[in-house]
């Protein structure tokens, strides 16, 4: 008699979907406590689990603890922009992050929505965390920003009447017209001097093809205010990451 063979399950990997999956559930805020309560995972097991969802961005760790789903989520659920292309990117976006030895981030818009699809960081250059998703602060963000100022008048306006201008800092724009007249200036290099978050400075160059509108940027300390020395590196990073996109 055969004997059909029983399938190798890897239990870390269950249980990281089934946190993933709470974290859902519970409306995208949820403690470290209440997961392990609803998933049966015990704490110790799920800190350790959420601390690598956090760190690959299918989890992000807000600033009160809690958890919502990151940027790899929009990512896996996005229709118009295929993982191919985006790793296809990444060569471009690793030497940008060892050439400026900051993080690197792709932002693209994507069905109406501003979305993270990369993050390349590495233990001696973290990313920032995303504390609150781009998509509710592309105003307070040089990528967001960066990729406003490309859209057509009516969809800018269209997406800043969906998405209202939160404070996030005291350095944030939330005058509509302030915020408008500042994006006139940053359809080539757009920047964030402390909007998003106290003590980081950003800047992002557009990545544009025939079906993509999206920003590269990176981000650093406030110390080092002057962003100009970066710039041409970050613009020969963005053409080699737009060659790769329009390949895919």
């Amino acid at each position: 008699m055969n004997h059909v063979a029983e399938p190798t399950l890897i239990q870390s990997v269950q249980r990281a979907f089934r946190l993933i999956e709470a974290v859902s559930d519970l409306r995208d805020r949820a403690t470290a406590k209440e997961l392990s309560h609803r998933t049966g995972i015990a704490l110790p097991t799920a800190y350790h689990l959420l601390r690598t969802l956090v760190h690959d961005g299918y989890l992000q760790r807000l600033g009160d603890g809690t958890y919502t789903l990151g940027h790899r989520m929009d990512v896996v659920l996005g229709r118009g922009r295929p993982a191919r292309a985006v790793a296809q990117a990444r060569p471009a976006l690793e030497w940008l992050r060892d050439e400026l030895r900051s993080p690197v981030y792709l932002a693209m818009y994507d069905d109406g929505e501003i979305v993270v699809a990369e993050i390349v960081d590495s233990p001696k250059v973290p990313r920032i965390d995303l504390w609150v998703g781009i998509h509710d602060a592309a105003h307070a963000t040089a990528l967001g920003k960066c990729i406003l100022a490309r859209l057509g008048d009516g969809e800018r306006e269209e997406y800043l009447a969906r998405h209202p201008l939160h404070s996030l800092t005291p350095h944030t724009v939330v005058d509509s017209r302030e915020l408008r007249h500042r994006l006139e200036d940053s359809a080539s290099l757009a920047t964030d001097r402390e909007e998003y978050a106290l003590g980081v400075v950003c800047a992002a160059t557009p990545v544009v093809t025939e079906t993509v509108i999206g920003s590269l940027g990176f981000a650093t300390s406030a110390r080092q205010p002057d962003l100009a020395p970066a710039r041409a590196a970050l613009v020969e990073a963005s053409s080699r990451v737009q060659r790769a996109l329009a390949l895919a």
